[in-house]
């Protein structure tokens, strides 16, 4: 792929997972496929990998970029929370590396259809993959003020979740992300703000949508229980509620004790089974965060099963 089109942390996961040949690796989340496309090189020519994505534009590209080596990969449609199942049917042995890049891909953000973005006018629809029940505008205009306040505050940390929440309800039913960002505008003006003022407001839309934290509870102790001896998990991370859970996911299984720290004895019983490979993460380059500026906000951490 060319460096334009290379995806976040790039050469990061490849020496993470330090592909090899014979080697079962799988992408939780393919995007455009330039993460899987770089592992399936690297662990050529017997190495498989089993890619996931929820989106069916985002599978055919994948399709295309990843076709060199049709025959070593299995793509499909389906939320990486169904991990442990799909190794199940394809009868696939321990993996070797798993890697998850959380979070809307770019190729989402930039299809305005899709609703992601307040940049251009869309429907309010935020969905990573048609059959998830409820859009962002479901949302919007069906949930109650406390309902939707306390979804902007715990998913977009926004200070000012209440006097959205009133507005929302005052003006609905919102169809639009400019009819939403608007509004959100009126009730925060931009004034001295580095970002848009509907910028957390769409983060807490799309995370709540999607189940984002959710799915990250959900597919961690299945990657973790998937891997091999000395297999390595690999988490790219894009604001503080998912690089939280992980963090503290990876440190609670790096830990043979987990009593609370005044306890004198140990009663838990609970042994390590992995160790963090960083215990601060990795973050991009200067030059990675100048070519692309959605990469500066990304976190990697890495764990490697006992």
């Amino acid at each position: 792929m060319s460096a334009a089109h290379l995806p976040v942390l790039y050469q990061e996961i490849i020496n993470a997972l330090e592909p090899k040949n014979n080697g079962y690796y799988v992408d939780c989340t393919l995007g455009a496929g330039g993460h899987a496309l770089g592992i399936l090189n690297a662990c050529a020519p017997k190495g498989q990998l089993l890619g996931f994505d929820l989106d069916p534009q985002a599978l055919a590209l994948a399709r295309e970029t990843l076709a060199p080596h049709e025959q070593r990969s299995t793509l499909v449609q389906r939320s990486y929370t169904e991990l442990s199942d799909t190794l199940q049917e394809i009868t696939w042995p321990l993996v070797h590396g798993i890697v998850l890049d959380l979070g809307a891909s770019s190729m989402q953000f930039d299809t305005p259809e899709r609703g992601f973005s307040f940049r251009k006018d869309a429907p309010l629809d935020m969905r990573f993959g048609p059959n998830l029940p409820e859009s962002a505008a479901d949302i919007i205009n069906t949930y109650s003020e406390a309902e939707l306040a306390e979804i902007i505050f715990r998913y977009g940390e926004e200070r000012a979740s209440r006097r959205i929440a009133k507005a929302i309800m005052q003006k609905r039913p919102l169809y639009t992300t400019f009819e939403l960002a608007v509004l959100i505008s009126t009730v925060l003006p931009s004034k001295g703000r580095r970002v848009h003022p509907a910028t957390r407001t769409f983060q807490a839309l799309r995370i709540a949508v999607n189940d984002e934290l959710g799915s990250i509870e959900s597919v961690l102790p299945q990657a973790l229980k998937s891997l091999a001896p000395g297999g390595r998990l690999a988490v790219i991370s894009f604001h503080s509620l998912e690089d939280r859970l992980v963090k503290r996911y990876f440190r609670h299984q790096s830990k043979d004790c987990i009593c609370p720290p005044r306890q004198p004895v140990c009663t838990c019983e609970h042994k390590a089974i992995a160790k963090e490979i960083t215990r601060k993460p990795i973050t991009p380059t200067e030059d990675e965060s100048r070519t692309n500026p959605r990469a500066r906000s990304s976190k990697l951490r890495i764990i490697e099963k006992l």
